[in-house]
């Protein structure tokens, strides 16, 4: 992880700590640094090395509501469509419950240059990226 944010450390901490839940038939929970076997059983059904947990909500960290949360999800989503990604739906949640859960989705096969460039365009602070490893890594964009 990038040491020089703009992101403070609070925020960072709170990143590193959500859980990164993927729902669907397949559900798994994607912590930060810690090897994930059901998201490689994931990438095997997909035929996939890699996938990305990314949300459109509450960009830079700055709670807004959740009709504009969902507008901007849902925008995310049709872009997903438009560019012909495989992707199922989640959501982000601290273990604390102070912050509301974020609806996410996990980008199947998405390449890391293209996950931090898809973050980015959605106002985000960071990203959630997994390697053939299914070490799940924070990518910080800011």
């Amino acid at each position: 992880m990038q040491r020089n944010s703009v992101i403070d450390r609070d925020t960072l901490r709170a990143y590193e700590e959500t859980h990164y839940r993927v729902l669907g038939d397949a559900p798994a929970t994607l912590r930060i640094g810690i090897p994930n076997p059901a998201l490689a059983e994931l990438h095997r059904a997909f035929g996939v090395d890699r996938s990305a947990f990314v949300t459109a909500a509450n960009p830079f960290s700055a709670l807004i509501d959740a009709e504009s949360n969902a507008l901007r999800q849902a925008a995310l989503a049709e872009e997903l469509h438009r560019e012909g990604l495989r992707f199922i739906e989640g959501i982000g949640e601290h273990p604390s419950g102070q912050w509301p859960g974020e609806p996410s989705f996990l980008i199947l096969g998405l390449a890391l240059d293209a996950a931090k460039q898809l973050g980015a365009r959605h106002g985000q602070n960071a990203i959630v990226w997994c390697g053939a490893d299914t070490v799940p890594q924070l990518i910080l964009l800011r």
